[in-house]
């Protein structure tokens, strides 16, 4: 049975994608995997993905994420509970924030050596992602804004785009491994997407990001950018191996079972 399902990936690191994606059961599997390298922002490489597949489900994922065996099941099973709630929904993720920020899910990430988000039994609805991963609806027909510079807020962006287009965002027990490398410091390319996700979202606001809130006087970025500073040597030493073999951490995490 052909695969309802497609993945984009933006990608500058061939060894990250062939360690983390590609070594996944659901690209092993089969899926199609369409791979955009040399674009400006992830706005454009998404939507050259976008242009570039047809399948009706779109999986947009970084290179560095890995998918647990059953993760595909999982998904499919999100998807009839949630259409079941909402026809005409959009968006759904493995992590997010909900309306009060509330960071909710399961992923692990390797820059902070732990498993992070509350877990979820059921599909909730939130009103931004971590960019991670994402699955869209393609016929929704959400387009990624290409005036959103750089590879930032982009996950906040869209599902911020599928509620003005009438459309619901979730987040489903979808768990997997983020094996992203240590973060230092947030630099300009951070700051220019912050202030036009600020600017363009100005009458939701306030907004909890990911990371930060979006709030119209904008003062929580430097206030965020203080506390990294701060923090840095810290989290430099909870940090983990990016190189390491994403399905040992998948095993210790307990989530190499299947789809069962």
């Amino acid at each position: 049975m052909t695969s309802p399902f497609c993945i984009v990936v933006a990608s500058n690191d061939a060894e990250s994608l062939n360690r983390n994606l590609m070594a996944s059961a659901l690209v092993q599997g089969g899926v199609e995997v369409n791979v955009q390298t040399g674009a400006p922002s992830a706005s454009i490489a998404y939507n050259r993905g976008l242009d570039a597949t047809e399948a009706p489900i779109v999986i947009f994922a970084h290179q560095d994420v890995y998918f647990p065996p059953g993760w595909e099941e999982k998904l499919l099973a999100a998807i009839e509970t949630v259409a079941a709630r909402d026809p005409d929904w959009a968006l759904i993720a493995p992590f997010g924030v909900t309306k009060a920020g509330e960071h909710i899910g399961e992923v692990w990430t390797t820059s902070l050596s732990q498993v992070v988000g509350r877990p979820v039994t059921a599909p909730e609805q939130v009103e931004s992602f971590d960019e991670l991963t994402f699955v869209m609806r393609r016929d929704a027909g959400l387009r990624f804004d290409e005036g959103l510079p750089n590879y930032h807020l982009y996950g906040t962006d869209i599902v911020q785009s599928a509620h003005a287009a009438g459309h619901s965002a979730w987040v489903a027990p979808l768990a997997m491994v983020h094996n992203d490398g240590f973060h230092d410091h947030l630099r300009a390319d951070f700051r220019a997407s912050y202030h036009f996700t600020r600017r363009k979202w100005r009458q939701n606001l306030p907004i909890r990001a990911p990371m930060v809130w979006i709030r119209w006087h904008g003062l929580s970025l430097p206030y965020l950018q203080l506390r990294h500073w701060k923090s840095v040597e810290k989290r430099r030493l909870r940090s983990g191996d990016p190189t390491q073999d994403p399905q040992l951490i998948s095993q210790a995490c307990g989530w190499e079972k299947g789809a069962d």
